[in-house]
């Protein structure tokens, strides 16, 4: 496994695969790695002969009142765990590397970044979206690979690779879980024992959301309600949003009669999480 820290090398190393018209995988991380991160690995691998693994804390995606400096980071585990899976490269660039004095140019995908997390977030995805089209741009991947996690990510890097026309396969894969359902984020490490346990209640609110659907309710508000009640029956939880929505345009749904997401953002402590359920071919996800 190579470790390759900038754009100079980086270009060398995919210029040679390319003239060998090797295969490129490509998973983008921030790094602390975790099962989800892992189970994009394995995939990249089973599809690519080469695969590549980015980690940047990307400064563009805080806001100026978020974890940025406290993100955690843990190179050298991260390492060590790449190693193990088989990781051909590493690009774990710095932050001048990336965005060199001066920089000014950004990515937006308009309406579709303002809405759930993009509202509570501004500028969030225009982060992203930057970041992901520099390291498409250096990685020339044939397939990138992304957790159903963020949801929102996932729909919006779709329609900025198919408005660009970018030679690259986005693809998602399945939301990875603690066994008692709690979504993995490399920000769990942030809750204390009881905000951990209190945390649940976000997948106890999609199991609710999933009974509903599957008892016959097309009601968006109530749905969407019965998961209100029983998040703010948690006193540790302080719910950012808890929106249900078009699965294309992310704008909000009166009734659940196609495919839908039905997402969420809630606070407990300063530790914010998300989650998800999607209902695609009426077929529920979660």
């Amino acid at each position: 496994m190579e470790i390759v820290t900038t754009v100079t090398e980086l270009r060398e190393k995919i210029k040679n695969w390319k003239r060998e018209e090797e295969r490129i995988g490509f998973v983008p991380t921030m790094g602390y790695l975790h099962e989800g991160h892992l189970s994009l690995v394995r995939e990249a691998k089973k599809r690519s002969a080469k695969t590549v693994v980015s980690i940047f804390v990307n400064p563009k995606q805080f806001g100026p009142a978020e974890d940025y400096q406290i993100y955690p980071r843990d190179f050298k585990r991260d390492a060590d765990l790449l190693e193990k899976e088989g990781v051909d490269l590493i690009f774990c660039p710095s932050v001048e590397e990336m965005y060199p004095a001066g920089y000014k140019t950004y990515v937006q995908v308009e309406d579709l970044e303002n809405k759930l997390c993009g509202h509570s977030r501004p500028g969030h995805f225009r982060g992203v979206c930057t970041v992901v089209l520099k390291l498409f741009n250096l990685i020339q991947p044939d397939e990138a690979y992304f957790g159903w996690k963020d949801a929102q990510q996932v729909i919006i890097l779709k329609k900025m690779v198919g408005d660009l026309n970018l030679p690259v396969k986005i693809r998602p894969m399945p939301l990875i879980r603690e066994k008692d359902g709690l979504a993995l984020s490399s920000r769990n490490i942030y809750l204390n024992s009881q905000e951990r346990q209190a945390a649940l209640v976000l997948y106890r609110s999609l199991e609710l959301a999933e009974k509903q659907i599957k008892d016959g309710e097309k009601q968006a508000a109530k749905i969407k309600q019965s998961m209100i009640d029983l998040i703010s029956a948690e006193p540790l939880a302080r719910i950012d949003y808890v929106e249900i929505v078009d699965v294309q345009t992310l704008d909000s749904l009166e009734k659940i009669d196609g495919d839908a997401l039905i997402a969420l953002a809630v606070y407990f402590g300063r530790t914010r999480l998300i989650d998800n359920l999607r209902f695609i071919s009426g077929v529920i996800e979660k």
